[in-house]
């Protein structure tokens, strides 16, 4: 049976929430890595630890947990809107390295994780030179340590269409992941329409102003490999937030409440965590799947249509279709943004259970006698594609495909019958995914 296949699973885990969601909440057999974040750069190279809260306490209290489960604690450096930061920093890029390592050593944390955002082209120079340096900087410890990268979606606006693709392209070989930041591909621009935060396909749905495909997962990961990016290189990004659009008044149908809207005046978007949108706004008459976007939302219509909402989210059953969607890809794994936004203290957090359930899949095999048949059973999740196979000897290591089979709605458990198989002396199974 093939399960998880060396797949990562990387959670991104906020110092300021570890009064919320203590290091002994966390399921650390869920996750091989937790990305402590973050460290901000200073413009001189130098670290400011305090913004973010990463304390001794704090980074001890995570990285000793972790480390029990044989689960790598990484310090991630940068964030939302640092790019002049970097800039700064990596104009003497040695100091800023030099800290960053003492940084790592002196509190014992498995790798780095760089977080340069935005990263125009105009930047790729001091960045190529901050991950080669930083990258022969950590070979000088005695045991490995990790290198990975959280990375855009697509290249920022105005910049070269692949320009982005192909600087990763060329560093590939520093990094031990590159994690793309495959949510926030949408928000009330213009010329746009409303859709998901996180949509794994596109569906084939257009721009009306630019005849553009609209963003996707899919399609960020198509932009990373198409400019020779090794697939085992590329995480997926899982969202434990939403998009939540409002209003859009002027619109010929009122309100914006469905994906694909145009509007007349721009609608208000706002990104709540997991937590909120299921606590303020869920009703199960409310909820709708995507089956071409492979995306969940409700939709809230108003008598005022300045009322109206469209909200996008990941839930469990998006989680496991893109663990589904990395494993049928070959790709390295799954990166959550950020674990403690789908918490509440002495209860399951539902969308980190989900994505353990998928990585798990298709878990133990239940064979049962049915007269003369053989039935087989396992968890398919959703997005799943699974090939069962058998053979009468492990020593030829010749199989024979019984069937194969793909998941279309959510996760649910599958059964697969061998007609007649106690005509053999012996039979054995086996289940792979992708098939």
């Amino acid at each position: 049976m093939v399960a998880r296949a060396n797949m990562w699973s990387a959670g991104y885990y906020p110092g300021w929430e570890q009064g919320s969601m203590p290091a002994s909440n966390i399921d650390f057999t869920t996750l091989t890595h937790v990305i402590h974040f973050s460290l901000v750069p200073n413009s001189n190279g130098t670290l400011n630890s305090n913004a973010n809260s990463i304390t001794i306490a704090n980074s001890a209290d995570v990285i000793s947990r972790a480390h029990v489960s044989g689960t790598k604690v990484l310090i991630c450096v940068g964030g939302a809107d640092t790019e002049t930061l970097f800039q700064g920093a990596t104009s003497g890029v040695n100091l800023f390295i030099n800290n960053l390592t003492n940084f790592v050593a002196t509190r014992g944390y498995d790798g780095v994780d760089i977080d340069w955002e935005p990263l125009p082209a105009a930047d790729a120079q001091q960045y190529t030179n901050l991950v080669n340096g930083l990258r022969s900087a950590l070979n000088g410890f005695p045991q490995h340590k990790l290198l990975t990268a959280a990375v855009g979606a697509y290249p920022p606006f105005g910049d070269p269409a692949t320009s982005e693709y192909v600087m990763f392209a060329s560093l590939q070989n520093q990094f031990d992941q590159i994690n793309i930041m495959t949510y926030d591909l949408s928000g009330p621009y213009g010329g746009w329409v409303t859709w998901f935060n996180s949509p794994i396909f596109d569906g084939g749905f257009r721009f009306p102003s630019t005849g553009g495909l609209v963003p996707s997962v899919d399609g960020a990961v198509k932009g990373f490999l198409g400019s020779g990016v090794a697939s085992n290189k590329l995480g997926v990004g899982i969202a434990f937030y939403g998009y939540i659009w409002s209003g859009g008044t002027g619109t010929t149908t009122g309100g914006v409440t469905q994906p694909r809207q145009s509007w007349a005046n721009a609608p208000a978007v706002s990104t709540p965590s997991y937590n909120t949108i299921m606590g303020s706004y869920f009703q199960t008459n409310l909820y709708h799947w995507d089956t071409s976007a492979q995306a969940a939302y409700l939709s809230i219509s108003n008598a005022s249509p300045a009322n109206d909402m469209f909200i996008s989210y990941d839930d469990p059953r998006t989680c496991q279709a893109k663990v589904s969607y990395v494993r049928n890809h070959g790709l390295g794994g799954v990166m959550i943004w950020e674990i403690a936004q789908d918490h509440q203290s002495g209860q399951a957090d539902p969308l980190l259970s989900a994505v353990k359930q998928a990585l798990d899949s298709p878990g133990p095999i239940i064979i049962q006698s049915l007269s003369q048949d053989i039935a087989l059973s396992f968890n398919g999740m959703a997005l799943g594609s699974y090939r069962v196979q058998w053979t009468d000897s492990l020593t030829n290591n010749l199989w024979n495909t019984l069937v194969v089979t793909n998941v279309s709605g959510p996760g649910q458990l599958l059964q697969i019958v061998d007609p007649h198989p106690l005509n053999s002396p012996q039979r054995f199974y086996r289940v792979q995914s992708p098939q």
